[in-house]
C-alpha cells in the first residue's frame, strides 16, 4: 500500500498536493471545496492590509493550440478583511482538522507588525506560515513582496522577526525575479525559516491587442507588469528548485511550484529536490478536481517503481544536476533514423541543414524511393532533429561508444593548468 501522506518542515498532509496562495485559495469556501476534492492542503491567499484590485487582472497566452499555455495576473492579496479571513480559516480547520492550511503572509518590513500578524494568525489555528516575499507587482510598489524578496538582507532580517514570535514552521516564498535564487534561499535559512517555496511569479506582460495597441490585459486603456506562471514557467521553476536542494546551504525542505500541471510534473519537482508541490494555474484552467488524477496518477507510479512513500523520490536526482564544467566532453550521442517509421516530411533535414550541422543527407535506393539518413561521423547529438520530428520512434538518439576516457571542462582546465606549472 503506497502512503502519500507528507512531513514538511514537521507539517503533516494526506498527500502532497497543496493549492498555492492564488485565487483558488481567497475563502473557506474555496479551500473547504478544494479539501472535499481530495487536495492534501492550501495556502490561505496573502493576508495583510486589504487592498484595492483591478479590473481587468488575468490574461492567458496560449501557443500551438494549447491554451493557457502561460497565465498572467496583475491581482493583488487578499481584498477582504483580516477578520473574515481568520473566522474563515478557523471554521475550515475546525471542519478538516487533518487538511493543512498554511497562512500566506505579507506587512510591511517592519519588526513590530510582523509580530501582530502572525500572532493573530496562529491563533486560529494554522498549521504554518509562509512569508510571500515573492509578489512582483502592486505590493512590491509598498515596498513589500519581490521589494524585500530581492534584499537577501531583508529577507534574513524579516524572516528572524517571525521566527521570533512564532510558533509553528515558517516557510519563506522566494522572488524568480532576481540574478540567484540560492542567494535569497540562504538568507532565509540564516534567518531561521523551516523551510522555502518557489517560484512565485515572474515580471511578465502577456501581450498586446495589435489592433487596438492596448497591452493585455489592461485597465482602461493603461497596463503593467503582471505575474506570469503555468506550464510554461515549469523549466523555470524546476532549475530553481534543483540549485536550491544541491546547495549544502539551503538545507530545509522545499515546496515547489511554477508550472506543476499532472501528476508528472509533481515527481519531477520531488526528483530534483522538492518535498512537497503547490499547483495554482492548473486548478484555475481545469477546477478542483483534478487533484484526482493527481493522486491517482502518483500511486501508481510509486507502485510501479516499487516505492512505498512519497519521502522515497524526494531529491533522488539531486546528485545528477551539476555544472556544465563537470559533465563529459567524449560522451558522444547521435541521431539514427528508423526508415520504416519515417514519413519523409524533411522536417529534420530542414531543421538540421538550417540551423544545425548539416548532417543529415537526402538520398535514394535503388528503386528510387527517397529516404534521410545521418552522417554520424559529423552528427553532435544536439537532439534537433528528434525534437522537431512529428512520428514518434522515427528518431533515435543513441551512445556511441567513443573508447576515450571521461573528460570534463574542469578535469581538462586543471590538467592545461598543472602542465603550465611545470614547464614554468
Amino acid at each position: 500500500m503506497v502512503d502519500l501522506q507528507t512531513n514538511f518542515a514537521g507539517i503533516t498532509s494526506p498527500n502532497p498536493f497543496w493549492l498555492a496562495s492564488a485565487p483558488p485559495t481567497n475563502s473557506g469556501y474555496q479551500v473547504q471545496r478544494a479539501f472535499e476534492a481530495g487536495w492534501g492542503g492550501a495556502v490561505w491567499k496573502t493576508l495583510g492590509d486589504p487592498i484595492l484590485n483591478v479590473s481587468s487582472r488575468f490574461a492567458a497566452v496560449s501557443f500551438n493550440g494549447q491554451r493557457v499555455a502561460g497565465f498572467n495576473n496583475i491581482e493583488l492579496i487578499t481584498d477582504r478583511p483580516l477578520e473574515v479571513n481568520l473566522k474563515e480559516i478557523a471554521e475550515t480547520k475546525k471542519r478538516f482538522p487533518n487538511h493543512t492550511i498554511i497562512a500566506s503572509l505579507m506587512v510591511e518590513p517592519q519588526q513590530e507588525k510582523w509580530h501582530e500578524i502572525v500572532k493573530r494568525v496562529e491563533d486560529v489555528g494554522v498549521d504554518g506560515l509562509e512569508l510571500n516575499f515573492g509578489c512582483p507587482h502592486g505590493m512590491a510598489e509598498r515596498g513589500m513582496g519581490a521589494a524585500s524578496g530581492q534584499v537577501p538582507e531583508l529577507v534574513e532580517r524579516q524572516t528572524y522577526w517571525v521566527k521570533e514570535v512564532a510558533k509553528t514552521p515558517v516557510i519563506v516564498k522566494l522572488t524568480p525575479n532576481i540574478t540567484d535564487i540560492t542567494v535569497t534561499a540562504e538568507s532565509a535559512v540564516q534567518g531561521g525559516a523551516d523551510a522555502v517555496s518557489m517560484i512565485n511569479t515572474i515580471n511578465s506582460l502577456a501581450g498586446v491587442d495589435i489592433d487596438s495597441w492596448n497591452t493585455i490585459p489592461h485597465v482602461a486603456g493603461k497596463g503593467a507588469h503582471g505575474g506570469y506562471c503555468g506550464p510554461a514557467v515549469k523549466p523555470i521553476a524546476l532549475n530553481m528548485v534543483a540549485e536550491c536542494a544541491r546547495n549544502p546551504r539551503v538545507s530545509v525542505p522545499i515546496s515547489g511550484m511554477g508550472g506543476v500541471s499532472d501528476w508528472k510534473n509533481a515527481v519531477e519537482f520531488m526528483l530534483m529536490g522538492a518535498s512537497n508541490v503547490q499547483v495554482c494555474t492548473a486548478a484555475m484552467h481545469h477546477g478542483f478536481r483534478i487533484v484526482e488524477d493527481m493522486i491517482d496518477g502518483l500511486s501508481h507510479y510509486l507502485e510501479e517503481k516499487g516505492l512505498s512513500s512519497v519521502g522515497e523520490l524526494v531529491g533522488q536526482s539531486v546528485k545528477r544536476y551539476s555544472d556544465w564544467g563537470d559533465l563529459d566532453l567524449n560522451h558522444k550521442i547521435v541521431a539514427r533514423i528508423n526508415p520504416d517509421t519515417c514519413i519523409n516530411c524533411n522536417k529534420c533535414h530542414i531543421a538540421c541543414e538550417d540551423t544545425s550541422h548539416q548532417c543529415i543527407d537526402m538520398l535514394k535506393d535503388p528503386s528510387g524511393n527517397k529516404y534521410l539518413k545521418v552522417r554520424e561521423e559529423d552528427c553532435v547529438g544536439c537532439n534537433l532533429c528528434s525534437i522537431v520530428c512529428p512520428v514518434d520512434g522515427a528518431i533515435d538518439m543513441v551512445e556511441l561508444k567513443t573508447g576515450l576516457p571521461s573528460m570534463t571542462w574542469n578535469e581538462r582546465q586543471s590538467i592545461i593548468s598543472g602542465e603550465i606549472k611545470v614547464n614554468a
